[in-house]
């Protein structure tokens, strides 16, 4: 069971005791999934560089994608050259989705 945290809450008062967020909560906001695509997942992570890219990854691997100025590959991990070109198309056709879910979550 979370462990109760005093903290200071305008709504709650000061020193009101307010669970902190599960870890689940902490990966959903750090770490949001924009989609999924069969067994990949397509997301981004809150506490890295603001250059816009999406991370994607499968029980088979990873890779990160940046987004501006265009669509390149910036890194992969445990891919076959075939996924990572199938991955890159996906990146390209649903590239705006992907920068409006950007834009809502980092702000801009």
């Amino acid at each position: 069971m979370a462990k109760l945290v005093p903290v200071t809450c305008r709504s709650l008062g000061p020193k009101t005791p307010v669970e902190p967020p599960s870890q689940l909560e902490y990966l959903i906001k750090v770490s949001p999934t924009v989609f999924r695509y069969r067994n990949y997942r397509f997301y981004f992570f809150s506490r890295e560089e603001p250059r816009m890219h999406v991370h994607v990854e499968s029980p088979d691997g990873e890779a990160k994608f940046w987004l501006e100025p265009g669509i390149e590959l910036a890194l992969s991990k445990g891919l076959k050259a075939i996924e990572l070109t199938e991955l890159r198309r996906i990146v390209e056709e649903r590239q705006n989705e992907i920068k409006d879910h950007w834009r809502r979550h980092f702000g801009g």
